[in-house]
């Protein structure tokens, strides 16, 4: 068990595989957020930088298919990761999410592929 919360940021395909389909982008998005309840539940705050990046993007007036959109998504993972106290890393083809593991470690956060690796909080330490 860990006594302080982590700020986890949950990594997995959002782009990729899509093929710039904004229905597709939308799964892969829905499913990266089926893992922010278990993260929550273990006592921790769980995100995903797409939370940050679309808004961001969208307040520039530009989309995922605009050119700005490379230079939005990957600085803000990277960015939120000087936060982040770990990774959780879903299963998925993903260059983003690649790097973000391959940032979290550069820096000696620890990565996890699995809810079930990630340490608990007590009850009494979540309320």
């Amino acid at each position: 068990m860990t006594a302080k919360p982590l700020l986890i940021l949950i990594a997995g395909p959002y782009r990729s595989g899509t093929n710039g389909d904004p229905q597709a982008m939308a799964a892969n998005l829905a499913r990266l957020e089926t893992a922010a309840w278990p993260v929550f539940a273990a006592g921790h705050l769980p995100v995903i930088g797409e939370w940050i990046a679309l808004p961001v993007l969208r307040s520039a007036d530009a989309g995922l298919t605009d050119p700005l959109a490379d230079q939005v998504l990957y600085p803000t993972a990277d960015r939120l990761l000087a936060h982040c106290d770990a990774v959780l890393r879903l299963p998925g083809k993903s260059a983003g999410a690649d790097q973000d593991v391959a940032t979290a470690r550069r820096r000696g956060l620890p990565v996890y592929h699995d809810v079930a690796e990630i340490p608990r909080r007590s009850p009494q330490e979540t309320m």
